[in-house]
């Protein structure tokens, strides 16, 4: 027997993050519609456009942060 799960879905604003031309951007106070349960975001189809216009544009980013990158995939022992 199939459960179905009951979604209960919170109008927010999250942080949405994409590798973008192998840079990492991030767009700040989305709009979005977030699943409690699983925490699953969904977006209107205006809201990836613009999105994608901010990201593709070429306009500038508001700020740029400096991210500091891990390898899961290294031994143990390297980690030393």
């Amino acid at each position: 027997m199939e459960q179905r799960m009951h979604e209960t879905m919170l109008e927010t604003t999250v942080t949405y993050s994409i590798d973008y031309q192998g840079k990492r951007c991030t767009v700040e106070h989305v709009p979005a519609r977030v699943c409690q349960e699983t925490g699953e975001a969904r977006f209107a189809p205006e809201t990836v456009e613009r999105i994608q216009a901010q990201i593709q544009g070429g306009s500038p980013p508001d700020r740029v942060l400096e991210m500091p990158v891990f390898d899961f995939a290294r031994s143990p022992a390297q980690l030393q």
